[in-house]
């Protein structure tokens, strides 16, 4: 069957409440035709969320809102986090969990990250759930290993209908932030061994549905190489979000390979 592309846009620290209103308008002006052929999705910074959701509200452009990141307690004594129902609030229908960044520097272990992903699936948010090696592990020959059991992790136990709703983001932990990516022929090999997993886990029919996209340093120049792939049906983008040229040109080339 035929996956619809997804292009995600991953703000980081980046974008002011304004700033992020601004970009998500001129984002909606570019992409416009290709609305119908690709999903975008953009995640800002918690503190600008509602002023791009209601940038993107009703009668705007047609883009998903996503948070970085969430609890997976609906309330309680926990200082500096935020919730799926306060997500939701603000017309979230999508939030990254397990991010390379929030593993590694926030001490993020795969038993939080199914937490979260759980509870996102419970209140209708679908999780874009990232997975993926750092550079010892891809030299040591262990990368497919290694990034089907964070699959495992946060997927086991699921139901399948819900498993279908999880868009998984392969990011290589070596090729984010630093220019260097794998081939696409490599990339794909992970890609499909993540689906090889999801097949193992819940059936071909749900494998062949679960979106795969490929994030570390994906920009316009080298988009087309990975969406040629058969396994890799978009992009979580970093830096080339932050510009509406950049992504809507990423979005373009997506547009070709529905």
């Amino acid at each position: 069957m035929a996956r619809k592309p997804m292009i995600a846009g991953n703000w980081k620290m980046y974008k002011t409440a304004e700033e992020g209103a601004e970009l998500a308008q001129g984002l909606g002006e570019r992409i416009r035709l290709h609305w119908d052929d690709v999903d975008v999705v953009i995640c800002p910074p918690f503190t600008a969320l509602k002023s791009v959701s209601a940038a993107i509200g009703s009668g705007g452009p047609n883009i998903g809102l996503a948070a970085q990141n969430v609890h997976w307690e609906e309330k309680g004594a926990f200082t500096g986090e935020v919730s799926v129902p306060m997500l939701a609030d603000l017309g979230c229908s999508w939030c990254i969990v397990g991010h390379s960044e929030r593993r590694g520097m926030f001490g993020e272990t795969d038993e939080s990250v199914a937490r979260k992903v759980r509870a996102l699936l419970a209140a209708g948010i679908d999780p874009i759930l990232c997975v993926g090696e750092s550079l010892e592990t891809r030299d040591s020959g262990a990368t497919d290993s290694f990034v089907r059991g964070q699959v495992r992790a946060a997927l086991e136990g699921i139901p399948a209908d819900d498993a279908a709703r999880v868009v998984i983001a392969y990011e290589p932990i070596w090729a984010i932030g630093t220019g260097l990516t794998p081939d696409a022929e490599a990339a794909n090999d992970v890609c499909r061994a993540i689906r090889a997993m999801i097949g193992t886990l819940f059936g071909q029919s749900v494998a062949i549905q679960v979106r795969i996209l490929y994030g570390g340093s994906a920009k316009p120049e080298n988009l087309g190489q990975f969406m040629a792939e058969p396994n890799v049906d978009g992009a979580l983008v970093g830096g080339a979000a932050l510009d509406a040229a950049s992504f809507s040109a990423m979005v373009e080339t997506a547009s070709l390979y529905l």
